[in-house]
């Protein structure tokens, strides 16, 4: 029994470039899918997993213009949820003062606007670590995209290479260069 092998005649390698074209789209897809599923993830996890901490700032620029206290700011989500301004042995009352977000701003009527205070304790929400995670996890699986021109670059350097290799084997079977005999099908003729 005679065994033929399928030969796609004149695709030089286009099948592998449809074929990591459809792979990247498949992968794109499945990045979209997790990239939204995980940002619903933080999202939600910002509510439900929010933990409370307690931190002490000491010599707080008491202004106007509004200072960030530290710890809630470099926690994930952080937001004040109470503070305790005390100057020297007085403790302001919270007229002298508004916060939101991680922001302690001074009242502008306020005696002690313009001043540094010398302890600030506040109770400030955040996150929590389940957020850092997926935060992490979601913006890990969304770099994947950086990879695809690179994918592209490499699947079209194959199908020129198996192109250069067609037109190669084409020209030398043709017979119109000898193939270092002088003798058959490949002689073209000596002077």
């Amino acid at each position: 029994m005679d065994q033929k092998f399928k030969q796609d005649k004149g695709q030089a390698g286009l099948s592998i470039l449809l074929s990591v074209i459809v792979m990247l789209f498949i992968i794109g897809l499945l990045v979209m899918i997790f990239s939204l599923m995980g940002s619903e993830m933080r999202d939600s996890t910002t509510i439900s997993a929010s933990e409370s901490t307690t931190a002490v700032q000491d010599d707080v620029a008491f202004t106007s213009v509004g200072t960030t206290l530290t710890d809630c700011n470099s926690a994930n989500q952080g937001a004040l949820t109470s503070v305790i301004v005390n100057n020297a042995s007085t403790i302001l009352t919270n007229t002298n003062y508004t916060y939101a977000g991680c922001v302690l701003t001074a009242v502008t009527t306020s005696n002690w606007n313009a001043t540094t205070v010398s302890n600030v304790t506040y109770t400030y929400t955040y996150a929590g670590n389940s957020y850092t995670v997926i935060n992490d996890t979601a913006s890990a699986i969304g770099g994947v995209t950086d990879w695809f021109d690179i994918f592209i670059v490499i699947s079209a350097m194959v199908v020129l290479i198996l192109l250069t290799v067609i037109i190669i084997t084409a020209i030398r079977s043709s017979g119109m260069i000898a193939g270092g005999s002088n003798t058959g099908a490949n002689q073209v003729g000596t002077a």
